[in-house]
């Protein structure tokens, strides 16, 4: 490994970390209106630790959700990081159980797509823990400011605080839907299929049981096809 590629990793690396890790101000703010303890905002980020499935639980706690429903929509949208484990397995083949612990922990969107971008093993391992730790003192630090600071504030502000996380969710989503991400067009039709289901089934549901649809007819909807089928 080269100086020069060992520094371009840990520049992309913690640069990428520090942008994310700034999200985590978003998720305390939304956790506090959706009537949580700055104590348990912390808990979820340090024990947690994927920004979609907290701003999906703290959603539907905030929209009058059960919490079966607000931890079912978190679980959902947080088994895309089993897949993740797999494919990243081989390349960390991470030894004893607390480093295999501490592995899983921070396997997520960006330390995954890092690890797998990285043009060889050991970069690849440089990338994921670079990655995974910038975001998560980061993401943690953000956090805790996030939730102290809609604390103090008023309550018309704190009211306005409800658009958080549709914002947030749009901020992470948006870049997967423009031109330059592979299969933009599935990933257009596929966001757009899941935004219909869950508004159509808005009136007739509690709060929550509409997020967990949405998830499952994304989940199935982006299913790896048989080669049979995509010809067809």
């Amino acid at each position: 490994m080269s100086t020069a590629a060992r520094s371009a990793t840990l520049r992309d690396a913690i640069g990428l970390g520090a942008a994310v890790g700034l999200y985590g101000v978003a998720f305390g703010a939304a956790a506090d209106a959706a009537g949580l303890d700055v104590w348990q905002a912390m808990v979820l980020s340090a024990l947690m630790f994927t920004g979609a499935s907290q701003f999906a639980l703290v959603g539907v706690l905030g929209a009058g959700g059960s919490a079966a429903a607000a931890v079912g929509s978190a679980l959902l949208l947080g088994t895309r990081n089993t897949v993740y484990g797999v494919r990243l397995a081989p390349l960390l083949s991470p030894r004893g159980l607390l480093r295999r612990a501490a592995t899983a922990h921070w396997v997520i969107d960006e330390t995954t797509a890092m690890a797998v971008s990285a043009p060889d093993r050991q970069l690849g391992r440089l990338a994921f823990w670079a990655t995974g730790a910038t975001i998560y003192l980061g993401w943690n630090l953000m956090t805790l400011v996030g939730a102290l600071g809609a604390a103090a504030l008023g309550g018309a502000a704190r009211a306005a605080l409800d658009a958080v996380v549709p914002a947030a969710f749009l901020a992470l989503l948006w870049p997967r839907l423009r031109k330059g991400f592979p299969e933009a067009q599935v990933q257009r039709r596929v966001a757009l299929g899941g935004a219909v289901v869950a508004l159509v089934l808005t009136p007739f549901v509690p709060s929550g049981v509409q997020v967990i649809a949405a998830v499952v007819a994304v989940a199935l909807a982006g299913r790896p096809r048989p080669k049979a089928e995509e010809g067809a």
